[in-house]
């Protein structure tokens, strides 16, 4: 199974298999059913996740019913946990104005159900995209979001400090942002290397194909240097062992937590 979901991401561009795990999706969920491992987003159990990577693949990492990944997972329960992201304004009719980028499967269909929300999509190539925009020349007036999400983005980007600017240009006075990568903790300084081409080989160093870059943790600093204030949230702290076993986490992952004063 490991070679068979490897060799599907590698060669199916990413918005066919948006299209395709709407059909996979609840046959997978089905066969799968179990107690042993439970998705927070939507309270599913399962007796195996499945694995998931482009290079290296991850055993039992992603969920049969919504397709999150850890990373998804541990930003559902912070969201829900620490903030107001899922709570309606205490002023009738006052909305919060959201910017998602990328927006993934898991989260697209249950924050758009979110009336107390005004949540704009945007991606170049998703079909979940209500804006098509690219992220270094962003289509939005400044200080328009309240809160913005841009996780697992920056690192395809080749020109992120463009991005993170416009990331900062579009966010409210007094807003807040989610900005989660790829990061090896292990590494002070962000890694990259524009001379190595072989899609294989970049699979190999970068964890996909597609990425620029290895963050390292001077992110953070990157971040601060363009004026937000970083949380670094190793939220996973906040779960035990167990917690973290059963709705299959990555125990030390660190969630950018971003605002602009």
């Amino acid at each position: 199974m490991k070679r068979l979901f490897k060799l599907i991401l590698n060669v199916i561009p990413r918005p066919l298999l948006i299209r395709m795990s709407y059909i996979v999706r609840p046959v997978l969920a089905f066969f799968l059913k179990g107690n042993t491992f439970t998705d927070p987003i939507d309270g599913k159990s399962f007796r195996t996740f499945l694995p998931y990577g482009y290079g290296n693949q991850r055993n039992n990492v992603l969920s049969p019913s919504t397709l999150s990944l850890e990373r998804h997972r541990l930003l559902w329960l912070y969201l829900k946990n620490e903030t107001d992201f899922f709570k309606p304004a205490p002023v009738s009719g006052a909305s919060k104005k959201v910017l998602h980028f990328a927006p993934e499967q898991a989260f697209y269909k249950r924050f758009k159900r979110l009336g107390h929300l005004d949540y704009v999509t945007t991606d170049l190539n998703s079909p979940l995209a209500d804006v098509k925009a690219d992220i270094c020349d962003l289509p939005f007036e400044d200080n328009s979001f309240d809160f913005i999400l841009c996780n697992h983005v920056l690192e395809h980007i080749p020109d992120d400090t463009k991005a993170m600017k416009e990331l900062y240009r579009v966010m409210k006075a007094d807003g807040m942002g989610i900005f989660q990568i790829p990061q090896d903790l292990k590494r002070v300084v962000t890694f990259e290397d524009n001379s190595i081409t072989d899609k294989k080989e970049r699979a190999k160093i970068f964890g996909q194909y597609d990425h620029v870059r290895v963050y390292g943790r001077d992110y953070f600093d990157k971040l601060r240097s363009i004026g937000f204030q970083v949380e670094e949230v190793d939220y996973t702290s906040h779960f035990s062992d167990e917690a973290i076993t059963k709705y299959c986490l990555a125990k030390g992952e660190i969630i950018p937590v971003v605002y602009k004063h």
